[in-house]
């Protein structure tokens, strides 16, 4: 499935093409039959609109492969040098989402995690070593991402926390709590099964049966986010969202 990916894309776009990297959970070595296939393509310069044409239409057909994992493919394609540096302006990148067979824009992988997974562990499945194409991205650098994000994810959910009532969004913010104030912790970008692992043993004992469920809920997400959560593991959930923000402040602190 990636050779197919991976020659295809460098039919398609030629000399805009410059390499392509695993990273994600594939990349820290902490995959599972559950993870998504995380990938990143570096180019020369913004694809046009017939090369986005017919990436369309690879990726759906990409996504018709006998393969469970084509059906799990999340990545971005990054101009060169918004690759090589943090984007403050968050500028949206073609994005496929896992489970998706259509390139959308997306910020969701232009951010310094990404970034630091990519340069640190990434993958080259063809093209240069990512340390040549990206700047170091620093502890600090990270820690500073991460508490933002949870502080604005906490107040996403806070602020609605219907749209958290189901068997895959609340065990996924259990455990990306987790990851998060882990990185927080090392200064560096873990898996998700660190992070709960870290979780377990470092954070108070209360919310060890919360990570434990939470990690036992990852199969089958697509039947999950239709049935309704847990209500003792939701309403925990909140409590873990705000006791984790309260962690993340001996972080906070050290700051600019």
């Amino acid at each position: 499935m990636l050779h197919e990916l991976v020659t295809s894309v460098q039919a398609i776009l030629g000399d805009n093409f410059i390499a392509a990297y695993l990273q994600g959970s594939f990349a820290v070595g902490d995959w599972d039959t559950h993870s998504d296939v995380d990938f990143a393509v570096a180019v020369d310069h913004e694809v046009s609109e017939t090369h986005l044409a017919a990436l369309q239409s690879m990726h759906a057909r990409i996504y018709d492969l006998d393969s469970n994992w084509a059906k799990h493919l999340e990545g971005s394609y990054f101009p060169r040098e918004t690759l090589r540096h943090d984007d403050p302006s968050r500028t949206p990148l073609l994005y496929l989402d896992n489970t998706s067979r259509e390139l959308v824009r997306s910020d969701h992988d232009n951010t310094r995690v990404v970034r630091w997974v990519t340069r640190e562990h990434g993958i080259a499945l063809a093209g240069p070593d990512a340390h040549g194409l990206i700047d170091p991205v620093t502890a600090d650098d990270l820690r500073q991402e991460v508490l933002a994000t949870m502080r604005n994810w906490a107040q996403q959910v806070l602020a609605n926390p219907d749209q958290m009532d189901n068997r895959w969004y609340q065990p996924f913010a259990v455990l990306s709590y987790c990851r998060m104030l882990h990185t927080l912790h090392t200064g560096r970008v873990g898996s998700k099964p660190a992070g709960a692992q870290w979780a377990i043993s470092a954070l108070d004992s209360r919310w060890a049966d919360l990570i434990k469920r939470a990690w036992e809920e990852r199969p089958n997400p697509s039947l999950k986010v239709r049935q309704k959560a847990e209500p003792i593991d939701f309403t925990r959930t909140l409590d873990f969202i705000k006791y984790a923000l309260a962690v993340s402040q001996q972080y906070a602190s050290a700051q600019p």
